[in-house]
């Protein structure tokens, strides 16, 4: 899990960034993300049915990502609200190409300092 502090908690708040926020996308993964007042930049991370029916599978690709964010959350700029959508095509992938994707996504939105 995230700390606290980088969580979008909200639904309210998520929909708000999904439907104001610029987007930058790949065809593995993609996020949407929008300026916030705070010192933190916050997370949510989206894998819905279309990735696939199995929660199982859902949640793993979840967490791979999560981790990726924690571990290089020092290097994202604060004060940004971003929501990760995940593809089907990253259940085939593994942690060290959706990282790379992730990372690549990042830099082309701007987002990594």
């Amino acid at each position: 899990m995230f700390k606290q502090k980088n969580r979008l908690k909200k639904q309210t708040e998520v929909q708000e960034v999904v439907k104001k926020g610029k987007s930058v996308f790949d065809p593995v993964c993609g996020i949407r993300f929008s300026k916030n007042k705070l010192a933190e930049s916050r997370f949510a991370i989206v894998a819905g049915l279309k990735v696939n029916k199995s929660a199982v599978k859902r949640n793993r690709v979840r967490r791979q990502y999560r981790e990726v964010i924690k571990l290089h959350i020092n290097m994202i700029k604060p004060g940004f609200d971003v929501v990760l959508f995940v593809s089907a095509q990253s259940l085939d992938l593994t942690y060290a190409q959706k990282e790379e994707r992730l990372l690549a996504v990042l830099k082309r939105a701007g987002l990594w300092a």
